[in-house]
């Protein structure tokens, strides 16, 4: 995913945007991939991953990109693949660009249009992918394209990585980050989050770069029984036991938290934001233990979970016969960790919170926690740099990702990583994994010029 949960506050109409058409070459080339691309259905269980790889390989061998400098890391159904960009200087790091060509699944019926098919409408490109991650697809192989039209060779190598299964288990992404090509790379570049949010009016307020994300864990809360005849009630009944659990969970609050990175962020969105909101922000950020300004963030959805590990119940499985007693009970708790915080920390205060022998509480899987990329200078100057010379003077703070993408992965394997994707958006028109998925058609524009200033500027091309 994307800035998910940026200036909610500020979200409520929807205004169309005027045409935005564009006739340079690349330009041109550009939407052509990117209408290809919306048409593969990429998303678990189809299949299509492969085949749109293969196209995206077609597309660069035509455009001069060697087929040496071409890998598939295959995975199941899924493949990643990485594309190379030699550098001149076989001394320097290189610098990995990151997309994802999966998507979330959408049903045709449901939408008010194909969601495989683009459609330009209203100002706004409309379908599965739109937005999440098929326009960084897109800007990624329009640079790359550009690099070998323009013979321009970068002093450091640039590894683009187009990853398989972001939105599922990202084992492709760890195969990327595990590859000769990637493994020595000085930083990453994710064009999956990151971006800027817009007015109603559709004016500028603020340019986000991901730095961190929250570690993704998710708990099986588990309560059984002997079960038996559902005429003969009995006191121990896993399901009452496993919804005492869980009613516990929703009731506690993990403890307030910050850092440099998050109170620069609620800094900066306070700055954005009118009224009591931002001014709370911006106390929070002065004083992130200001009880008063906690309080009112603690109640926001969209930044409740910025200061704070939240748990939360997302599932549940109970019984086996409508005639009998359970004899198993299940709740699956989705946490989202702030960085720094072990799962076994989380885990254990789960244990405490529930208060109830009865109850097993298990992670699922292996979580792995996310550290924080520490905002570098060359980065930001480079972002400032390519965001301000379409967006004059906008404010651009980094922030920490209530949510997760491939970046976790590659800060895990030890390569910071900076989620910018040059997008801006309307907050209530962010419809990610959701319905009728669009972008702004400028946007999308935009997002082309940004991947290819970043390739320029941190490649050190002159």
């Amino acid at each position: 995913m994307h800035i998910r949960h940026l200036l909610a506050a500020a979200a409520a109409l929807a205004l169309a945007a005027p045409s935005f058409a564009q006739d340079a070459p690349h330009q041109k080339q550009a939407r052509e991939i990117y209408a290809k691309v919306i048409g593969f259905r990429t998303a678990e269980g189809q299949g299509k991953v492969p085949e749109m790889a293969r196209y995206l390989a077609d597309v660069l061998k035509a455009g001069g990109v060697a087929e040496a400098d071409i890998a598939m890391l295959p995975s199941g159904e899924t493949t990643a693949m990485l594309v190379r960009v030699p550098g001149s200087d076989a001394n320097a790091r290189p610098i990995l660009f990151s997309a994802h060509m999966d998507i979330v699944d959408a049903r045709p019926e449901d939408w008010s249009r194909d969601p495989f098919t683009l459609v330009e409408e209203d100002g706004r490109f409309w379908g599965r992918g739109t937005h999440d991650n098929k326009a960084g697809v897109t800007a990624m192989v329009s640079t790359i394209l550009r690099l070998k039209a323009d013979k321009a060779r970068p002093k450091r190598t640039l590894v683009f990585a187009f990853v398989g299964d972001e939105e599922t288990g990202m084992v492709t992404t760890g195969l990327v980050a595990g590859h000769d090509w990637v493994k020595t790379s000085e930083f990453a570049i994710n064009t999956d989050a990151g971006g800027g949010g817009l007015s109603p009016e559709g004016k500028p307020l603020i340019y986000l770069v991901q730095g961190a994300e929250k570690t993704y864990a998710t708990f099986e809360l588990t309560a059984t029984n002997p079960g038996g005849h559902s005429s003969r009630p009995r006191k121990d009944n896993a399901i009452y036991d496993l919804a005492r659990a869980i009613t516990r969970v929703e009731g506690y609050a993990f403890p307030v938290m910050s850092n440099a990175l998050t109170r620069a962020y609620i800094g900066a969105v306070g700055g954005a934001l009118p009224g009591a909101a931002g001014q709370a922000m911006k106390a929070f950020a002065a004083d992130p233990t200001n009880a008063q300004a906690i309080a009112a963030i603690s109640t926001d959805p969209s930044f409740n979970g910025t200061i704070r590990t939240t748990c939360v119940a997302t599932m549940l499985e109970a019984g086996h016969a409508e005639n009998a007693l359970p004899q198993k009970a299940k709740a699956t708790v989705n946490c989202r960790i702030f960085p720094g915080v072990p799962v076994a920390d989380v885990k254990a205060k789960l244990v405490e919170v529930v208060a109830d022998p009865k109850i097993e509480i298990e992670a699922i899987d292996d979580p792995q926690a996310s550290p924080v990329s520490e905002m570098r200078p060359d980065v930001m100057a480079a972002i400032t740099r390519s965001i301000h010379k379409r967006q004059p003077g906008v404010p651009i703070s980094p922030y920490l990702e209530s949510g997760g993408t491939d970046g976790k992965v590659y800060r895990t394997a030890g390569i910071p990583t900076f989620a910018t994707s040059g997008l801006f958006i309307r907050e209530n028109e962010m419809f990610a994994h959701g319905l009728n998925e669009r972008l702004p058609v400028e946007s999308f524009y935009d997002g082309l010029e940004h991947i290819h200033d970043l390739a320029l500027d941190l490649g050190g091309v002159r």
